[in-house]
């Protein structure tokens, strides 16, 4: 083994993505209640709305088949007849948001998500999105995105919501290779694909995203190499490049296969090398942790810019203070407070119906998690953050800045007095070096694997 090996094998570990901090498993939720979370809406809300605007995700969590190696809240059928009233719920959901504002929302994001976004109709998601505008205001520079599945994006799926606004869309993949598709259920042709992102070109999409799994069961290299092969022949604009998440304890369809299956943690990084190297080699950017981008994207120029965010969607060149979740399991996010909504669809519905905002659990932060927030945030989306300031600084973050003594030690990182700077070989451990900043964690070690394996 070479050094790279063993620092490979060193970091493979559970850890969080850090799509928020702290990460949901360490919410103090006893310290939050409706009452407190509406308060820290109407506050962030006054305080950015005429701003930034605010960000709407909504989560769409049916789907026909389930795809076995998802770990997304779904409900799984064939019934189209559930579109109609759950579209109801979310309308009436938003209208309880917008009644706790003094003026109308600025809309600057919206992003579909699930589940399937295309299991609804385009005359139900025409509804959907025409009853979000209702008394709202759209921003001058807002960007719209959704999730599709090749097999069943519709060019009047792509035209309708393109009516609507959305420039962006994102295609969920995983892989080409047929025998891994039968073993995850997720089953889409090449022709599929490429069918989907010319009509999207065609209409006017700015912005075509492909979702690629590596480390999925029976995964091999050839068959990977054929994936990103046929990936560059339709050069979508950006390319999320994800290690596979086995969780079985939480998502009991991935049980349809054991670790047995799973790619062995060399070839899983040398899947993820060879995936790397194909689309840094074919002119795509990295972009923070797990993404690349092309030059001419969105993406890319955020990050040169130093604008790059990083939220509950992932990554993103906009930046609202106030996220809020809409639908069954949807997180919010208003800076200082994070809130979960009912996960099961009848609790949900039934907590919207009673006139209830149906969040089920939360977090207030502290002042501390503000600082930790910040520097992990920096680190992920910038590789950099700095503490300079006194107002970056907590006795938590000088705690954590200890912990990386043994990351600077193996080359993955510089630490200079007031500066952290990733290195070039730290690039695919940013995880684990957010996880060494990650006060709750340390202080509360699970005796449970609650995390995917970093890399």
């Amino acid at each position: 083994m070479n050094v790279e090996d063993d620092l490979i094998n060193k970091y493979h570990v559970p850890a969080p993505r850090y799509t928020s901090y702290p990460t949901v498993p360490y919410w103090n939720a006893e310290f939050m209640g409706n009452d407190e979370w509406i308060k820290s809406v109407r506050f962030s809300f006054e305080e950015s709305n005429t701003r930034d605007g605010i960000s709407l995700y909504v989560h769409l969590p049916f789907c026909e088949n389930l795809c076995t190696y998802c770990g997304c809240n779904t409900r799984i059928t064939k019934n189209h007849t559930v579109e109609e009233p759950y579209i109801q719920t979310l309308l009436k959901e938003w209208d309880l948001y917008k009644s706790l504002f003094k003026e109308k929302p600025v809309i600057k994001e919206i992003h579909l998500g699930g589940g399937t976004p295309t299991f609804f109709s385009p005359d139900n998601l025409e509804l959907l999105i025409k009853g979000l505008f209702k008394d709202a205001i759209i921003h001058q520079q807002a960007e719209f995105s959704f999730e599709g599945h090749p097999a069943n994006t519709t060019e009047e799926h792509l035209k309708t919501l393109y009516k609507l606004g959305f420039r962006r869309v994102s295609l969920g993949i995983q892989d080409f290779d047929p025998l891994v598709q039968v073993v995850i259920n997720r089953m889409q042709s090449y022709e599929d694909v490429k069918s989907v992102t010319d009509q999207a070109r065609k209409i006017g999409y700015l912005s075509v995203n492909y979702d690629l799994i590596y480390g999925l069961p029976i995964q091999t290299l050839e068959g990977l190499e054929k994936t990103i092969h046929k990936t560059l022949l339709l050069m979508p604009d950006r390319i999320a490049f994800y290690s596979y998440a086995h969780v079985p304890w939480v998502k009991p369809g991935q049980r349809r296969y054991t670790e047995k299956d799973l790619p062995s943690v060399e070839l899983k990084q040398k899947l993820y090398e060879l995936g790397r190297e194909m689309l840094i080699n074919a002119g795509y950017l990295e972009i923070g942790m797990d993404h690349f981008a092309l030059p001419s994207d969105s993406l890319y120029k955020a990050q040169i810019e130093g604008l790059l965010h990083r939220n509950f969607m992932g990554y993103t060149h906009q930046y609202t203070q106030l996220m809020i979740g809409l639908g069954v399991s949807s997180i919010s996010d208003t800076l200082y407070a994070f809130a979960q909504n009912e996960k099961k669809v009848e609790d949900y519905r039934a907590r919207v119906e009673a006139g209830q905002i149906p969040v089920f659990k939360g977090h207030l932060l502290t002042k501390e998690d503000l600082i930790i927030r910040q520097h992990i945030q920096n680190i992920m989306c910038n590789g950099s953050t700095s503490w300079q300031d006194p107002n970056l600084q907590c006795k938590a973050f000088m705690d954590g800045l200890k912990r990386l003594k043994s990351l600077e030690e193996d080359g993955l990182i510089t630490l200079e007095p007031f500066k952290l700077l990733v290195l070039p070989q730290g690039q695919r451990f940013l995880r684990n070096i957010c996880m060494a900043l990650d006060a709750r964690l340390w202080a509360n070690q699970p005796k449970t694997v609650m995390f995917s394996m970093a890399g």
